[in-house]
């Protein structure tokens, strides 16, 4: 099992943030943003489906995992937190979350569905985290310098993102969720949350003026597909989610161990103190 941590991360949310805040990039900005926008929502959706997960476990199983679904339920929780701290800021800015609204509407058709559904959904987005986690903490440099928090923000969240990559994953394997479902849930999130990236980063470019300038999408195009890319390299990790013998822990998470060890001054552990309720 995976002894999860819940810290408290130093940084001030509450003063503004700027409008290319990374790297003075349009494009680069107007994803993480929309990314940002996704979290508050889906960070609850993710703890509710592993609460429920766990409730429907046999006591023997429970305690097997209860310590990990306390830090889990921590960590995401003061993820949601600070990201709607963040998208305050957004919404100052006059950007305007439709990611959101759209994940709400789904939300309604699995009412009612066993939480083997939601933890399949949940494992598949947290694969898509996990692998964009290990990418961002190798391409730290991405980010840029010109605000040091928002760096922080990014790099603290993808270490724990890594960090607790196997919770729904492992709850949805004891529950005896199939790997037919669990596969076929990851095209769903794929198609779903390609699409919804691609219109929250659209929307947000249009509505900072910058969304027909060749220099964001020449900017798109390497940060996405170059070199160093985030789909170049996210992809083989992506796909390997389709093996029947996947586990994520195959997949190597020593930058989120590095980044946590080196960077203590950034954060206050407080505990597991967040209990399934």
């Amino acid at each position: 099992m995976t002894d999860l941590v819940v810290r408290r991360l130093l940084v001030d949310m509450e003063q503004p943030i700027a409008r290319h805040w990374c790297a003075g990039d349009a494009f680069r900005t107007a994803l993480f943003n929309a990314l940002s926008m996704s979290f508050p929502f889906g960070e609850q959706f993710f703890i509710d489906s592993v609460r429920n997960g766990f409730k429907e476990l046999p006591p023997e199983k429970q305690e097997r995992f209860r310590a990990e679904v306390q830090g889990f339920v921590g960590q995401e929780a003061t993820h949601r937190r600070l990201h709607a701290l963040y998208n305050a800021h957004l919404e100052k800015q006059g950007l305007v979350n439709s990611w959101e609204a759209r994940a709400r509407e789904r939300l309604q058709l699995l009412q009612g569905q066993d939480v083997r559904h939601w933890l399949g959904i949940t494992a598949a987005n947290e694969h898509f985290t996990a692998i964009f986690a290990d990418f961002m903490l190798h391409n730290a440099d991405l980010l840029g310098d010109q605000d040091e928090r928002l760096k922080t923000l990014w790099l603290w969240h993808s270490a724990e993102e890594s960090e607790h990559k196997c919770t729904a994953f492992d709850l949805y394997q004891a529950l005896g969720g199939s790997h037919e479902w669990r596969v076929r849930w990851m095209r769903r999130v794929t198609m779903f949350f390609l699409t919804d990236a691609l219109r929250q980063t659209v929307s947000n470019l249009r509505r900072d003026g910058t969304l027909w300038k060749w220099s964001t999408w020449r900017s798109g195009a390497s940060y996405l597909f170059g070199k160093r890319g985030l789909v170049t390299l996210t992809y083989k990790p992506w796909k390997e989610y389709f093996r029947r013998d996947f586990h994520p822990m195959q997949q190597d998470s020593s930058a989120s161990v590095r980044w946590l060890e080196t960077h203590g001054d950034k954060f206050v552990p407080v505990g597991q103190s967040v209990v399934p309720a």
